[in-house]
């Protein structure tokens, strides 16, 4: 039996991992980590959990109380790597989904030395759905040039505005692809509108998010960008709870070399931290093998190298999230 460690697994991402984790695989063997394991207590009980205290700051004291681990998911914020390195130095695979893309360095590095297991990382937005949508959409293109992606956060959505408090650093040194260079962008610079048709726009500004060298590497388009605003989300609009939205738009030239534009709407309506936690398990699932491939070798890799769009793509529609694709008329809005 496969044993996963969620640290951090009583939190509001971490939670919905745990759901999805035990309700698409009832056979693994799920722990919920965190300083205060005793606050996932009806949680674990509701879905045949474990318990396990787990303090990012003695990590490998917890690691080995607890005794061996196939795989641990770090839904909480690691700023000094210490439960990476814990966890890496147990023999451990581990995925982490909080991470800026100014701070990687570090983390690269200890991951590129001491994995004897996957070390994955899936900081992006939502744990990959933006990248994964965009490079589905790529697909349909000879050359991109130019990717806008942008989240959207309701207020009424339960974890959104936690999430925008949390991510309030990000604007301050944000990383762009603009003219195939690399730009960082102040806070409050390269704002823009975000046409959503028949919905309201809405602003939204520039974050350093993983999704953005990501999507620069695979696509080869000089124009990359992240953003994020706020608003009245899909599910807000039509009367149902708030929902979490992100826009994937590519412009370029399609498989006859004409130009084509096109837009891809994901949208959850159980909010952002359910879509986060669909993400990582979608990690889950490939670092383990549950998906029916071979689990991949020790070493640093990406949640864009890890997994398959497409695959990934397909996986959240399972979860219950719309992700819908077409024409996109409205012209391009970021430099």
């Amino acid at each position: 039996m496969k044993r996963v460690l969620v640290v951090g697994g009583y939190g509001v991402v971490g939670q919905w991992v745990v759901r999805l984790l035990r309700t698409a695989w009832g056979d693994l063997d799920v722990v919920i980590g965190g300083r205060r394991p005793e606050a996932g207590a009806a949680l674990a009980e509701e879905y045949g959990a474990r318990l396990a205290h787990t303090d990012t700051v003695d990590a490998e004291a917890g690691l080995a109380a607890l005794g061996p681990v196939d795989l641990v998911v770090a839904a909480v914020q690691d700023p000094d790597d210490a439960l990476l390195r814990a966890s890496l130095r147990a023999g451990s695979a581990h995925i982490g989904i909080v991470r800026k893309v100014d701070k990687l360095g570090p983390t690269a590095i200890i991951a590129a030395d001491l994995a004897q297991r996957a070390a994955v990382v899936m900081g992006h937005w939502q744990a990959g759905a933006a990248t994964f949508a965009a490079l589905t959409t790529a697909r349909e293109f000879q050359r991109v040039e130019r990717v806008e992606l942008a989240g959207l956060f309701d207020p009424a959505d339960s974890a959104g505005q936690m999430s925008a408090d949390d991510s309030g650093t990000f604007f301050a040194r944000a990383l762009v692809r603009s003219d195939g260079r690399w730009r960082h962008l102040a806070e409050g610079e390269g704002v823009r509108t975000v046409d959503r048709g028949d919905p309201p726009p809405f602003a939204a500004q520039p974050m350093g998010v993983l999704d953005v060298p990501a999507v620069a590497a695979a696509t080869g388009a000089a124009h990359v960008r992240f953003d994020i605003g706020t608003g009245d989300s899909l599910g807000t609009l039509a009367g149902l709870p708030a929902s979490h939205e992100i826009y994937a738009d590519l412009w370029g030239l399609d498989r006859q070399g004409l130009p084509l534009a096109r837009r891809t709407v994901v949208s959850d309506p159980r909010g952002q931290a359910h879509l986060t936690a669909a993400g990582a398990v979608i990690g889950v699932e490939r670092v383990l093998g549950l998906d029916g491939g071979t689990p991949p070798p020790a070493g640093l890799v990406t949640a864009e190298g890890l997994i398959d769009a497409g695959r990934a793509v397909d996986r959240l529609r399972q979860f219950g999230v719309s992700v819908m694709t077409g024409p996109l008329a409205a012209p391009h809005t970021g430099s």
